[in-house]
């Protein structure tokens, strides 16, 4: 019996080597590997020995090769390949042991150059998994150290592996390479044009949830390989452990308070925003955030895009957040949240090498978009109404635009001094969207601003905000209706501007 091992992570594989020859197997490897194994005192023979053809290319090819492919792909119950194996010489290999070239961490490293990601794309690697994992019913595959363990004893005992069993690795060799070639495929295709004819994403697991939306839900957390930030890979520095919804309402925490460029505090609750504020003091912005509706803070998420400050964490005393999320934390203020019952998390602000494209599964197929990263220029914003905005109106304008893009639709957003004073969300008509705003705003609608992530279809949104007291709206525009949007503007003394962009998320 013949053991091919190459192997880029050599993890376990002393170990693996010991049991393969204990049980048996002669051992056949390349460079690295081989000098691995014979460095841990066994026995092995190089490919290059074994099929009579040297490495070529600097090492590009060195197990593509009749004695090594046939070896592996014969079927062991056709007589007919038996006899060309021993017509050719060749000896059947009955386990192959590969993992790949370290593609993934050389492109999610510093500056890694084109000419580095091509030489870490591997070619023999995957031809030899496929290979195995196509002829499972006579060849043992493995992909992951982690089986080595198990199998080394199973053979060691000279116990039979079940064919479930030999099913189940080719399975893991089929999925270890997908994810591999979608990685590369992700990565050459990572400069935001035109959307790919075919598509494949890969993810990695990295654990599993305790169960999904509803209790009756099978759930796991999966990770991008090419990406090395975000909610996924966040470090739980204290709490219990995360659940499916957890992540869900993390994750819009955590993309509205990345995209500010300057201090902001969130406070989300099923996943809207219904708090929000910039302040350069840390903890006044978590002040104005949770006053944007405190009856719907209780039980939230909060984050900041800043390292949390100890001010901040006694701000928050007397209210309890499920999760509080945050790209670092001063000691005094790791060391308050840890005596509550909050989950504290660090997110790294890096997203990774790849383009996190937006995608949502649908019966029979996937919807793929690019994320909405539109850099809005309210210098580019048209004045539709007589009166223009003023400046502190501009400015409040523009943070509530911002905001609009992460609640859903139909949106409302009202804002004022840099925070969400009222929020309306997910309403099947925008009119309503505006008064759950107004009444959540309170005392303070009057003099606010109000965005809106779609255009405004009738005069009654108009006269609504204008009854509550809004002073300013911004809006797509693009309303067939926009001449009567317009003059009912005019007529309550609002200004309105057009941004001729829409924000919808639903």
């Amino acid at each position: 019996m013949k053991a091919l091992l190459s192997v880029s992570d050599r993890t376990g594989l002393a170990d693996l080597g010991k049991s393969l020859v204990e049980a048996g197997f002669e051992l056949v490897s390349t460079g690295g590997t081989g000098q691995h194994l014979a460095d841990a005192g066994l026995p092995v023979t190089q490919v290059a020995d074994l099929t009579g053809s040297p490495e070529i290319l600097d090492g590009r090819v060195k197990t593509l090769h009749p004695k090594i492919h046939g070896a592996i792909l014969a079927r062991r119950d056709l007589d007919s390949h038996l006899a060309e194996l021993t017509e050719h010489g060749i000896g059947p290999i009955d386990l192959v042991a590969v993992n790949l070239y370290p593609f993934v961490e050389t492109v999610t490293g510093t500056d890694a150059t084109l000419e580095e990601a091509l030489e870490n794309i591997d070619i023999g690697g995957p031809t030899l998994l496929r290979a195995a994992a196509k002829n499972f019913p006579d060849v043992l595959v493995m992909v992951d150290p982690d089986d080595y363990g198990w199998l080394g004893q199973r053979l060691e005992a000279r116990e039979p592996v079940t064919l479930e069993e030999r099913k189940g690795l080719a399975r893991k060799a089929f999925q270890h390479v997908a994810l591999y070639d979608s990685a590369v495929s992700r990565y050459l295709g990572g400069d935001g044009g035109e959307m790919p004819e075919e598509t494949a994403f890969g993810f990695t697991k990295l654990y599993d949830l305790r169960y999904g939306e509803n209790p009756h839900q099978r759930a796991s957390l999966y990770a991008d390989p090419l990406s090395k930030g975000g909610v996924a890979r966040a470090r739980l520095l204290h709490g219990s452990p995360l659940s499916y919804n957890n992540l869900l309402d993390a994750d819009a925490a955590w993309r509205v308070v990345s995209d500010f460029d300057q201090p902001a505090a969130a406070v989300i609750k099923h996943t809207n925003p219904c708090g929000l504020a910039l302040h350069a003091d840390q903890a006044e912005a978590y002040r104005r955030a949770f006053e944007g509706d405190s009856t719907s803070a209780y039980g939230g998420i909060v984050a900041f895009n800043t390292t949390l400050t100890a001010d901040a964490a006694r701000a928050m005393r007397g209210v309890f957040y499920e999760i509080v999320l945050a790209p670092g934390y001063e000691p005094e203020a790791l060391d308050r949240l840890r005596r509550r019952r909050t989950r504290v998390l660090e997110v790294a602000l890096s997203a990774g090498a790849a383009r996190a494209d937006d995608l949502r599964l649908v019966t029979g197929g996937a919807l793929v978009q690019t994320p909405d990263e539109s850099r809005d220029d309210p210098a580019s914003w048209r004045t539709a109404t007589k009166r223009r905005p003023t400046e502190a109106e501009l400015a409040d304008l523009a943070f509530a635009w911002k905001a609009a893009k992460h609640v859903k639709s139909n949106a409302i957003v009202l804002a004022k001094d840099g925070s969400i004073a009222g929020m309306g969300a997910g309403q099947p008509n925008r009119v309503n969207s505006i008064r759950l705003a107004i009444e959540t705003a309170g005392d303070k609608v009057a003099g606010s601003a109000l965005a809106s992530d779609a255009y405004m279809p009738f005069a009654d949104n108009i006269e609504v905000a204008a009854q509550a007291g809004i002073a300013a709206i911004v809006q797509p525009g693009g309303s067939i209706r926009d001449e009567e949007v317009v003059a009912a503007a005019d007529a309550a003394g609002v200004a309105m501007l057009f941004t001729g962009v829409r924000h919808f998320r639903h």
